[in-house]
């Protein structure tokens, strides 16, 4: 599964607190690479689709990507 998002923080163990675009949703991001990212860039995210039901959900990457143009 796919989704675009904007950064909102990065925390301390490199993971991501994101704002999906299509949904408002705030997700919690955790990644190998998620410390390369800033706040406020938009990402296209990468995942297996399973999202943890905690709020705000977590998910695990397999890839993030900057792009530009959504939200």
């Amino acid at each position: 599964m796919t989704m675009y998002a904007m950064v909102i923080e990065i925390y301390n163990n490199c993971s991501l607190l994101v704002q999906d675009c299509s949904t408002g949703q705030d997700v919690v991001v955790f990644a190998a690479n998620a410390c390369r990212f800033r706040a406020g860039e938009r990402i296209l995210v990468e995942y297996s689709g399973a999202m943890t039901m905690s709020l705000p959900p977590q998910i695990s990457a397999d890839c993030i990507r900057r792009v530009s143009g959504c939200c």
